[in-house]
């Protein structure tokens, strides 16, 4: 019975460990949709990184979370 409790405990683990590799990978992909979609409309809204700070950066998502939610409002 040991053997298979033991056994059983090693499976345990390959799966949890599986489990924060898979965690890691969606973690990496959000944070690289995340920069892109940044990229994205600082590139379309021809901003300047260089003057943008943290304030700034908040306040534009705030106004471009608003007009997201707006838009899906409308439609």
């Amino acid at each position: 019975m040991i053997g298979g409790i033991v056994m059983s405990q090693s499976n345990l683990e390959k799966q949890e460990a599986k489990l924060k590799a898979l965690n890691q990978k969606i973690k990496d992909e959000k944070n690289r949709i995340e920069q892109r979609l940044g990229k994205q409309i600082i590139n379309q809204a021809n901003l300047e990184y260089t003057n943008l700070s943290n304030d700034q950066i908040k306040l534009l998502a705030q106004q471009f979370s608003e007009f997201l939610k707006k838009k899906s409002v409308d439609h």
